[in-house]
């Protein structure tokens, strides 16, 4: 399968978990059917300057951001720390994490959540 750039699914939304601003995500995969059951979301992701993804705990599953671009604070279960391109998060199942853009441009991001 190849999947060209104008075939990605493109949505902009208000930032999930009772996060601030928008937020938008484009699936490079398209849920569970194209990741071999494994996982649900494998996403590029901006996160606007002001906007955050408000925390949240993962239950079943665990979520990976690669940062591409941009300056975020993210939240791991309760600890914040700066993130910027080429860091990695990772959220176990059972943990929690938000990531807010607190720079002048967006947080572009690779997201990956698999199942536990």
């Amino acid at each position: 399968m190849i999947r060209k750039s104008n075939e990605k699914e493109t949505v902009r939304k208000p930032a999930p978990f009772q996060g601030k601003g928008d937020i938008t995500v484009r699936s490079l995969l398209n849920g569970p059917e194209e990741m071999s059951q494994k996982g649900r979301v494998f996403g590029h992701t901006t996160v606007y300057p002001g906007s955050e993804i408000g925390y949240h705990v993962h239950n079943g599953d665990s979520e990976t951001y690669y940062i591409l671009s941009g300056t975020g604070l993210y939240n791991d279960n309760g600890i914040t720390s700066t993130v910027s391109a080429g860091d990695v998060t990772y959220c176990a199942p059972g943990e929690g994490h938000g990531l807010s853009c607190i720079g002048d441009e967006p947080v572009e991001m690779i997201a990956l959540i698999l199942y536990e």
